[in-house]
This record gives C-alpha cells, structure tokens and sequence, in this order.
C-alpha cells in the first residue's frame, strides 16, 4: 500500500501522468465539457505541469473518464460521443462568418467561389480533439482561426494561389489538439490565423474608438 508521502499532491508528476491527464481531457472535450481553446490550454499546462498538485487543478472540475455524472438523485452513465460527422460550409460569390459555440468532429468541407468562408474555431469542441478541414477554392479562398497551442498540419495542391498559416507563438505541446487543412486551390488560397476573431467594427461605429 502506498505511504502517504508516495500519495502528496507535491510530489513532482510523471510523464505517465501526464498523459493520463492529457488523455482525460480529451474525453472531456469529446463529451462538449472542453472548447477546442480550452483543451489546447489545459493541454499545454499538462505537459509543463511539476507537480501532481498542477495536474489535480487542471482537471478539478471534469468527471474522470468514463465516469456516471449523478442529475438529481439518479445517476446515469455518460453519454458516447457523437460519431464523425461531415459538415459543408459554402462561401460562393460572398461567404458566411461562422463563430461561436459548435461542435465539429471527422472532417468539415468547405467550398470557395469567388467569395470565401470566414471560420472561428474558439469556441468549437473537437471530437477527440482532431480536425479535418477539407478546402477547395477557386477564385477565392477561407479564413480559418485557430486557437494558440493548437497544432495546424497542411497538405494540398495550389495553382497560381497557396496557403498561409500564421505561426504560432511557441511550439505546440506534445498530444496538442490537431487541425489538418486539406486544400485544393485555384488562382486562391486559404489564411490560417492565430486567436479568435477579431471583433468587427463598422464605419458607423467609429466614433466609438478612442482618440488617438
């Protein structure tokens, strides 16, 4: 049995615990408890994480994995996951904004024409914490957000058009969540950029800003 001291929260962690911990967030993000944002930063902290007490903290308020979650005075198991499903985005002779809460899983299309999709993954929950962005553009092209500490891995074929994805700021951690971009491109390209949506302001609200 082990001794009190082999059980103290300050005890410096392992890197078998570590990935037991990354692993219980990504069943949490399966189950909507984590955004894509999220899972990223707690994932992150994770891996950097010294002691036990670090990993007890970032997964204080999630149920452990697999575990009944008790409504009311029944108790009942954990819903599965939603299997993979394949959502389309179009973005022909304009395109749409598409941001706030979601939930994505597999891989999500998306079809530029003259125009382009605008594509906020902040607030997205992640299947399994993966991604599959299939792009195809002509004359046009997609804007994707991603948040930081997400990894971005892009192959695909371009003619007279390419791909750009904004670095991030440090190298995402091992077992980060992945966003895999796919793309086919004609005489367009697709943006990969890092944080949230910008909010957007419009000429009328300018005498909102402050002065210079």
């Amino acid at each position: 049995m082990p001794s009190d001291d082999e059980l103290s929260p300050a005890l410096r962690t392992s890197d078998r615990e570590r990935e037991g911990a990354v692993d219980r967030l990504r069943w949490a993000a399966g189950e909507g408890r984590l955004t894509l944002e999220g899972l990223a930063e707690r994932s992150e902290a994770a891996y950097a994480a010294v002691s036990r007490a670090d990993l007890d903290q970032l997964v204080a308020d999630l149920p452990a994995a697999g575990a009944e979650v008790a409504e009311g005075s029944e108790r009942s198991p954990a819903p599965a996951p939603a299997p993979a499903q394949c959502r389309s985005f179009w973005g022909i002779l304009g395109g749409d904004t598409i941001q706030g809460p979601m939930r994505l899983s597999g891989e999500c299309r998306i079809v530029n024409v003259m125009g382009g999709v605008d594509l906020d993954l902040s607030q997205a929950v992640l299947e399994d914490g993966e991604l599959t962005l299939r792009i195809y553009s002509l004359m046009g092209g997609a804007t994707v957000h991603v948040p930081r500490g997400v990894r971005v891995e892009r192959s695909g074929f371009s003619l007279m058009g390419g791909d750009s994805i904004e670095p991030d700021e440090a190298s995402p951690a091992p077992g980060a969540p992945v966003v895999r971009l796919r793309s086919i491109n004609v005489m367009g390209g697709n943006d990969v950029k890092r944080g949230p949506k910008p909010p957007t302001r419009w000429p009328w609200q300018r005498h909102l800003d402050p002065p210079p």
